[in-house]
C-alpha cells in the first residue's frame, strides 16, 4: 500500500514505547505515557491524522484513560473486533470484517489524511499483511521491565527505512518507512 496518489494518506502504526520495548506496562498500564506526553509535543502528527483503527483491547484501555486525555482528536475511531459490544460507544464504529477491509474502510473516511493503527496485535497483523506504510514511535526515557511488547511474537522480519527523528523535551519521535 504505497502512497503514490497525491492526497492519499498513509497507514501509520503509531505508538509510545519505553526504552526497553514495551508499549504498555503490566496490566496494560499506560499512565507512564502521560508523564512524558502531558503536552502535545508533536502537533504535526495529529494534524496529519484523519482516522484511527484500533483493536478491541486497546480501545478498552483507551476508554479508561480518556478521563485524563480529553483533547485527543485523531478523527473517527474504528475498532476491529470479533465481538462488538451490545451498546456501542458514542463516536466509535465497530467493525467485524476482514483486516484489509477494515483498513480500507477507515482509510476512506480519513479524508486523504493518515490512518493510524493502534494496538500491538492489530499493528502486527497489518505489518504481516503488508498494509502499513510507516511506523512512528515515541520513545520515552523509562524502562518498564515488563508489559506489552512493541509487537506480538511471530511477527517475522519487517525491514524499515528510517527517515526522521525529532526530540521534544524528554521524548524522541522516530519515523520509519516500511520497505515493500
Amino acid at each position: 500500500m504505497s502512497d503514490t496518489n497525491a492526497g492519499v494518506g498513509k497507514v501509520v502504526v503509531n505508538r509510545a514505547m519505553s526504552l526497553d520495548g514495551f508499549i504498555a506496562g503490566p496490566d496494560h498500564a499506560m499512565d507512564w505515557v502521560f508523564e512524558y506526553m502531558k503536552e502535545d509535543r508533536f502537533p504535526e502528527v495529529m494534524a496529519a491524522t484523519g482516522a484511527m483503527l484500533v483493536g478491541r483491547r486497546t480501545h478498552e484501555v483507551a476508554k479508561l484513560m480518556s478521563v485524563e486525555d480529553r483533547d485527543y482528536d485523531g478523527g473517527p475511531v474504528f475498532v476491529l473486533t470479533h465481538q462488538p459490544p451490545d451498546e456501542p460507544d458514542q463516536g466509535v464504529t465497530f467493525l467485524t470484517c476482514d483486516l484489509a477491509e477494515a483498513v480500507s474502510t477507515a482509510r476512506a473516511v480519513a479524508g486523504g489524511k493518515n490512518l493510524e493503527i493502534l494496538g500491538a496485535d492489530l499493528a502486527s497483523q497489518c505489518l504481516q499483511r503488508g498494509l502499513v506504510d510507516e511506523v512512528l514511535v515515541y520513545v520515552m526515557p523509562v524502562l518498564l521491565g515488563d508489559g506489552v511488547r512493541f509487537s506480538t511474537s511471530g511477527l517475522g522480519r519487517i525491514d524499515l527505512e528510517p527517515f526522521s527523528n525529532t526530540q521534544s523535551g524528554p521524548v524522541t519521535m522516530l519515523r520509519f518507512s516500511v520497505r515493500k
